[in-house]
Formats: C-alpha cells, sequence, structure tokens
C-alpha cells in the first residue's frame, strides 16, 4: 500500500468531521482555496469554496441537531504520489450525497481541489 493512502484517508476524515461538525476552519483547512464543487439538480451548480463555506456556516450541522453519521470512502484511486480521486458517501438527512473528491498533494499536505456531487433525499 501506498503511503499515500493512510494520508488520504487522513484527510477525508478531516472532510467527514468538519461536514458533521459543522467547523468551517476544518473545511477551509482541506478545500484547496480554488476549489469548485460542482452539481446538477434543476441546473448546473458551480461554486467557490467560499461560497460553499458560506453555505455551510448558515445550516445547523448533524452533530448540533443530534444526528447519527453516515459517512464512508467508497474508493480511493491513486494517479501518483501527488494526484487521487475519491470516492465517498455521506449524509446530512434527509440528503444523502455521493461525492468525488479530486485531491492533490499541496505543500506536502493532499487538499481537495475540486468536488463533484450528486445528492437524494430521503423522506
Amino acid at each position: 500500500m501506498s503511503k499515500s493512502f493512510p494520508e488520504i484517508t487522513q484527510a477525508i476524515q478531516i472532510y467527514f468531521d468538519g461536514l458533521y461538525e459543522g467547523n468551517i476552519e476544518k473545511l477551509a483547512s482541506i478545500f484547496h482555496e480554488d476549489c469548485h464543487l460542482f452539481s446538477i439538480s434543476d441546473n448546473f451548480l458551480n461554486w467557490p469554496r467560499d461560497k460553499w463555506l458560506e453555505i455551510v456556516s448558515y445550516r445547523d450541522s448533524p452533530a448540533k441537531l443530534g444526528l447519527e453519521r453516515h459517512d464512508k470512502i467508497i474508493f480511493i484511486d491513486l494517479a501518483d504520489s501527488n494526484t487521487a480521486v475519491a470516492k465517498v458517501q455521506l449524509a446530512i438527512p434527509p440528503r444523502y450525497f455521493t461525492d468525488y473528491l479530486s485531491l492533490i498533494r499541496v505543500n506536502n499536505n493532499w487538499q481537495i481541489i475540486s468536488k463533484t456531487f450528486r445528492t437524494e433525499v430521503h423522506c
């Protein structure tokens, strides 16, 4: 196993923890400042990192609401020692997400440079 896998797993765990806790500082630390988030629901969504962080900051976190955690890594594909893609699933009920995270190593730290996601609402 590449030594990068534990580092990438740790970076993704920071993402999971930041979302669950609603911790903007954790999320900002793991998302590269030039990151964009993409999705399609009714319209094409293309948010810069800071817009998404603002949205997250205004909602109640799953931890605050006492919700059970739903997060897991489906796979990590390491292209080389500085580039990887991960598929993850998580939930902020009633929304359930599948995320494709593009990660790069910057200054020896793994960061998310792009997030493409799909959302399902479970009633």
